[in-house]
């Protein structure tokens, strides 16, 4: 297999003994070695993804400053040399010094783990980073950091290395300004890679903006530089907040209703310890007229990927008032059978977003609100403010509550499609496609299955795989483009149904990941415009009804070489145009010295050529499928696969020039 595991078994405990263990093993680490010596404990992991969260760590200092009502603008500049500065405007971190420490207190916040304003003292009453570990880690975690502070009319700065102050806290002059200005190089000794991607960085700015309406975020990239010399420059303001959010998230979906459903509610309360709390809410909501479900939700601007109390209480919520609803106009009549959740909420793009003074996030990932007050505080924002607007725009309610009783009667046709494709053994029974050439293998993880383009090529894969532990389903002809179909018509698709019935874990609701059959499912097609196709209809599938599959990481894309050059007896393939002038590069050969092949197709190369260049875990190359962002990722398929042309139009001329293969 082509994954860089050892397994050990059977080992001898004596295998892992290196020395005695006594009291001089015992290591103390001082200050911030800790965070230097297991970085992702304290980011997550030190590949881009733990790059791009140091500076969010930065900058959600600055959103709390916005929080606490002192801040309205935040300056985030990605430098030539790779480093990034952060600038706001708030009150400036404070200069005088730590009484317990006898060192300045911006230099305590640097250098010391779990501190920070955050803890108590009133200085902020909403805060993201709970932890108060957020600028000692980035420091940590630093080639270098300058921080200067405006404060009081002057300005105070101080350089740390690798997390070490090398210089004391001084004034460097006089100022009018206020606010923290603080410049990082991530440390190359420590991440996998420190480039930052400008798109990871806009999509996370972004919706820092809509979350904190009134808030001015600016990212700018000194690297790039447009036509006229100018570096690339971003800005987000959002007056609207969230109500700008979600007219963001369905531009390019058909709006059922003009403007988004918007409502807030404060909530105060008394703590334990006798102390005023406040919890402060806001939802918008619109729907469309997709079938697909996009509810977004977010505590002190953390996005709670896994939900929690107050995603809990809005969906039960809104379906209790529109049932409400339905029978007090006798829209729902005696007999009839009440909304579902999944009824009241198809076409729904919503966020929730709530800030609160003690949030308790399930786990350090904080990926779950787990404060149980919240969920009643949700409910009784939602029965009273959106059953009032549904009295006061009757025709937007009735418009609503048809699409709802639409999906409710779509599925239930789906429901009984799915029962009728049970009964028929597509899905669930020991019946496998005709068409699938299966593995012996039948550890699911040790096992890969091909979704391949084409019997032409499906007659290839299936003599050139490895029969063990490799599976070979052919495709045939155009799939369903399942963002314009209704689930009913999904499950009762016949090009769909054997890739439903090979991978064994189901569709829809009914979708189970333990269930799946191969952990790898790779989609090999065509390097032309209908291979694209084929790719994009099959992971726009797989996102709406197997989404654990792209979440948890199981699905990849073959890269099948583009030519292949033989001179003399040798045979080498070029996966790219640019690979091709490499090696004629690196060869130093000439076009009358070679056999040049432009493969078209899969069908093309023979079964030992696809086994070599495609197939092989040892040789080839395979890109795996992943979903960073939930709602950019929304944005995309129904940019490309959606009813609305115009985006997808947009998107063509806009990037066409990047397209470096194409037939014509």
């Amino acid at each position: 297999m082509d994954e860089n595991v050892v397994e050990i078994t059977n080992a001898n405990p004596s295998f892992f003994v290196n020395g005695d263990y006594g009291d001089e093993q015992i290591q103390i680490l001082e200050g911030l070695e800790a965070v230097r010596m297991r970085p992702s404990m304290y980011i997550g992991s030190t590949s881009a993804r733990g790059l791009h969260h140091i500076v969010y760590e930065i900058v959600d200092n600055s959103i709390d400053e916005a929080l606490a009502g002192r801040c309205d603008t935040i300056l985030i500049t990605v430098n030539e040399d790779g480093s990034v500065t952060v600038e706001d405007n708030g009150s400036g971190i404070p200069i005088g010094m730590n009484e317990k420490l006898g060192i300045p207190t911006v230099e305590v916040v640097h250098t010391v783990l779990h501190a920070g304003g955050k803890f108590g003292g009133g200085a902020y009453t909403v805060s993201g980073g709970l932890h108060g570990v957020g600028a000692s880690v980035v420091n940590a975690l630093s080639e270098y950091m300058s921080v200067s502070v405006h404060r009081d009319g002057k300005v105070y700065q101080q350089r740390y290395e690798r997390g070490i102050p090398v210089t004391k806290l001084e004034v460097i002059g006089d100022t009018d300004k206020h606010g923290t200005v603080t410049t990082f190089m991530p440390d190359s000794q420590i991440f996998e890679t420190i480039d930052f991607d400008i798109d990871v960085l806009t999509t996370r700015h972004r919706e820092m903006a809509f979350l904190n309406k009134g808030v001015t975020i600016v990212l700018t990239d000194m690297r790039m530089r447009m036509d006229d010399g100018e570096p690339l420059v971003r800005k987000f303001y959002y007056e609207g907040g969230i109500i700008s959010f979600v007219k963001y998230l369905n531009k390019n979906k058909e709006e059922l209703h003009p403007d988004p459903i918007y409502f807030e509610g404060l909530r105060e309360s008394v703590n334990a310890e006798g102390a005023p709390e406040a919890t402060m809410i806001e939802i918008a909501m619109q729907y469309n007229t997709s079938d697909a479900e996009n509810i977004f939700s977010y505590a002190n601007n953390i996005a709670t990927t896994e939900g929690g109390t107050h995603l809990t209480g809005f969906k039960s919520a809104i379906t209790k008032v529109f049932n409400d609803y339905a029978r007090k106009y006798n829209v729902l009549r005696e007999n009839d059978k009440n909304l579902s959740g999944d009824d009241v909420r198809e076409g729904l793009t919503a966020v929730i977003s709530v800030k609160l003074y003690a949030p308790q996030f399930e786990g350090q990932t904080k990926t779950k609100l787990g404060n149980s007050e919240v969920r009643g505080y949700v409910e009784q924002i939602i029965n009273e403010k959106l059953a009032y607007f549904l009295e006061e725009n009757p025709q937007i309610s009735r418009m609503i509550l048809d699409k709802c009783l639409l999906a409710s009667r779509a599925r239930e046709a789906a429901r009984k499609a799915r029962e009728l494709t049970k009964r028929k053994s597509a899905l669930e029974s020991t019946q496998l496609p005709g068409k699938l050439a299966d593995c012996t293998e039948r550890d699911a993880s040790l096992c890969e299955i091909f979704i391949v383009e084409g019997d032409s090529a499906g007659g290839s894969a299936k003599q050139g795989r490895d029969r063990k532990f490799q599976a070979i389903l052919p495709l045939w002809g155009k799939m369903l483009n399942v963002e314009k179909a209704r689930s009913d018509k999904v499950f009762d698709n016949e090009k769909l149904a054997p890739v439903v019935t090979a991978l064994g874990a189901g569709i829809g609701v009914d979708f189970d990941v333990s269930r799946l059959r191969y952990h790898k499912v790779i989609v090999m097609a065509d390097a032309d415009v209908d291979g694209s196709h084929i790719r994009t209809l099959l992971l726009t599938f797989f996102f709406r009804y197997m989404r654990p599959l792209i979440q948890d990481g199981y699905v990849y894309i073959a890269q099948p070489p583009l030519y292949q050059i033989k001179r003399n007896k040798e045979e080498l393939y070029a996966y790219t145009d640019d690979d091709l002038e490499q090696l004629r590069e690196e060869r130093g050969w000439k076009k009358e010295d070679i056999s040049l092949q432009r493969y078209k197709g899969l069908g093309e190369m023979s079964s030992e050529q696809l086994w070599e260049t495609t197939m092989n875990p040892d040789s080839r190359t395979i890109l795996r499928v992943q979903m960073k962002d939930a709602f950019a990722a929304d944005e995309t398929f129904n940019m490309l696969m959606g009813e609305k042309v115009e985006p997808r139009k947009i998107f063509i001329q806009t990037n066409a020039k990047y397209v470096t293969n194409l037939d014509i």
